[in-house]
């Protein structure tokens, strides 16, 4: 028979960092979860932790994701502890993304399509190549 996983969650006051970005679908593993507290991608009330730091419902958590180029910084409240990692619809439940982080990641997506705009659809052909050659050499 299976556990039901709100009863078994429901006697948790505190949790370990790592175990609960990766229950809340933050990170894939708990390794890379453990990494990237690391590394200094996970803040907490403003300043760097480490992995076994013990969270509770209502702390402020700063986490960054993603590559250089497109790194995505989300400030969450912790609104539930759990164990155990579910779906997608049970992870929306742990936390809530603050209304400021929203706006702010909305502000820079806007941005790196704007930024995307100035740049070509492909690149030129030998003939343009030539052209932009040309062009080049009658300019100096």
């Amino acid at each position: 028979m299976k556990k039901n996983t709100d009863d078994s969650n429901q006697g948790l006051v505190k949790i370990r960092l790592d175990k609960w970005l990766w229950a809340a679908r933050f990170y894939r593993t708990r390794t890379l979860a453990k990494q990237a507290i690391e590394s200094g991608r996970v803040h907490y009330a403003g300043s760097r932790v480490k992995t076994s730091k013990e969270i509770s419902v209502g702390d402020e958590l700063t986490i960054r994701q993603g590559s250089a180029t497109a790194m995505t910084e989300k400030t969450v409240v912790v609104e539930a502890l759990s164990a155990q990692r579910g779906n997608a619809t049970t992870a929306e439940v742990l936390y809530s993304e603050t209304k400021e982080s929203e706006n702010r990641r909305a502000y820079y997506a806007e941005q790196r399509k704007l930024a995307n705009l100035a740049r070509p659809d492909n690149k030129p052909n030998k003939k343009e190549r030539r052209d932009l050659q040309r062009f080049k050499s009658n300019q100096d």
